[in-house]
């Protein structure tokens, strides 16, 4: 766990000196906001050993202040807070704003990590946790939301129609019957996925492999509840959805138009 004593905070600093920096995202800016101002201290050791710049809050409420005010690229984030929770500090930022967020959470339960995703989070740590983990975790959303962003980096024309569902993938843009979808990084490529691969089924393994670019363990929630999420803004009616199909004991696939 990131300790809470002044001792070992020294000594997180000591190791942050020693992490090398492989660059790539050293501009990116990070607002990390726990209510626990000694866990958001190492977190900022480990964070600006890894060359990111760090926005320091303590509540939801000046996390929403802050990033009114910055160009945040990434938010970590406490559930347990007083005041303006991280639940409700998520809703909050998901109303404007599709930056990666992590949720952090002394609830280790299935059902507490559905419902840190089911309210717009990318991704979910236990405390206690490894510090490293956290960082490879934020190098992970930060590299697929600067993907999702990077129009340089796309091929020209890059269109994916099925039916009424469409996709720009030069402008990053979802429309379903000429209405626009507003989805999260992680949401976004798991669509662009299946519709660019129509008809074909993909298990929760494939999945989770593809879009996190990890071994898939335990993915089976963390799919379904982004899967749900999709189906709810692309279904008129996500019971019967017409696009996103589930192909039961296999997996999951966009139905041909």
């Amino acid at each position: 766990m990131l300790i809470p004593t002044s001792q070992d905070t020294m000594a997180l600093r000591i190791t942050a000196n020693l992490i090398p920096r492989k660059g790539g995202f050293s501009m990116a800016t990070i607002l990390v906001c726990d209510d626990d101002k000694q866990i958001v201290e190492a977190i900022d050791i480990y964070l600006t050993g890894e060359g990111f710049h760090v926005i320091k809050a303590y509540d939801g409420a000046e996390a929403l202040k802050l990033l009114d005010s910055n160009q945040v690229d990434l938010m970590i984030l406490d559930v347990m807070m007083p005041g303006l929770d991280g639940i409700r500090t998520t809703l909050k930022v998901r109303e404007t704003s599709s930056i990666p967020i992590i949720i952090l959470s002394a609830k280790s339960e299935d059902t507490d990590k559905i419902l840190g995703l089911n309210i717009g989070a990318d991704d979910y740590i236990t405390k206690p946790f490894n510090p490293l983990e956290l960082m490879a975790r934020v190098k992970s959303q930060l590299r697929r939301y600067t993907q999702l962003g990077n129009l340089n980096q796309q091929t020209a024309g890059q269109v994916y129609k099925c039916g009424g569902l469409q996709i720009n993938d030069d402008n990053k843009e979802v429309t379903v019957d000429g209405d626009p979808i507003k989805l999260t990084p992680i949401e976004y490529n798991i669509l662009l996925l299946l519709v660019k691969n129509a008809g074909k089924v993909f298990s929760i393994d494939e999945i989770y492999e593809q879009i996190w670019n990890e071994e898939a363990i335990g993915a089976d929630n963390t799919v379904a509840v982004h899967i749900r999420h999709i189906r709810e803004k692309i279904e008129i009616n996500p019971r019967e959805p017409r696009y996103l199909k589930v192909v039961w004991g296999v997996g999951y696939k966009i139905e041909k138009q």
